[in-house]
């Protein structure tokens, strides 16, 4: 499987590489990157998709949600599968991934772990159990070179508690503007940034008389990479379709 891997100078485009290096079936045979890279490669890296000539079976996005515009175009043009793991989209962003996978497929996810996504089948269980007699906080740490707040699996963590409580929460993004009380259709979120914390996410259920805490921390960027080279293969050969890594478990 040729792999075109965009944003493969930044950090994770770097263990992408890696983890592709250790597979038989996949390789990356071009990348695309702004920066100037410190570090050589075996594979071409252009400025820009436009200039890639290479043909491709899938490409694997690990840059920056201002790129969405050109990776979508070229995905488009190209009919080739997208595998985007980059975060901080606005719903306008979102919506136009979910229009262009009706020509071309697209899987997209906030978070590659394997552990987050079978965290996300629990909170929502624990969700639809506790709620409203829990309170329901998220806590998220990142290192101190992240540059969104909140993460976006902290938001997929949101999201995914609010799908089975009908969509009636309300997300409160720390505290330090507001002196009323907590209402009981809040859910808080908050950012911790600091050092070189990988990634950690812990779901608060308070209770009056007990706490439910559930939580997942990567100990390694290696986690997202492989779920990566997981959701490449998975796509590969798609037409059409918009995806998550649940996809990805299930199939």
């Amino acid at each position: 499987m040729r792999v075109l891997l965009h944003g493969c100078n930044g950090r994770m485009g770097r263990v992408f590489t890696k983890a592709a290096g250790e597979a038989t079936d996949l390789q990356v045979v071009c990348g695309v990157d702004v920066s100037v890279p410190a570090h050589k490669t075996d594979y071409p890296v252009y400025t820009s998709l436009e200039d890639v000539t290479e043909a491709v079976d899938v490409l694997v996005d690990f840059s920056h949600h201002s790129c969405l515009d050109s990776i979508l175009a070229f995905g488009l043009r190209t009919k080739t599968p997208l595998v985007i793991c980059t975060t901080g989209f606005s719903q306008a962003q979102k919506q136009s991934m979910a229009v262009s996978s009706k020509d071309v497929a697209i899987l997209n996810s906030a978070n590659m772990s394997l552990g987050v996504n079978l965290l996300l089948s629990l909170v929502k269980q624990a969700a639809s159990l506790l709620h409203p007699d829990f309170d329901i906080e998220i806590l998220e740490k990142h290192h101190n070179q992240k540059i969104d707040a909140p993460s976006g699996t902290a938001m997929m963590i949101a999201d995914a508690m609010n799908s089975v409580l009908e969509g009636e929460m309300e997300y409160v993004h720390d505290r330090h503007s507001r002196t009323d009380k907590r209402q009981k259709n809040e859910i808080g979120i908050h950012a911790v940034r600091g050092g070189a914390i990988v990634g950690e996410h812990t779901v608060i259920f308070a209770g009056q008389g007990e706490i439910v805490e559930v939580s997942h921390t990567a100990l390694s960027r290696d986690v997202f990479a492989y779920g990566a080279v997981s959701a490449a293969r998975f796509m590969a050969g798609k037409t059409s379709g918009l995806f998550s890594m649940k996809d990805v478990i299930e199939g």
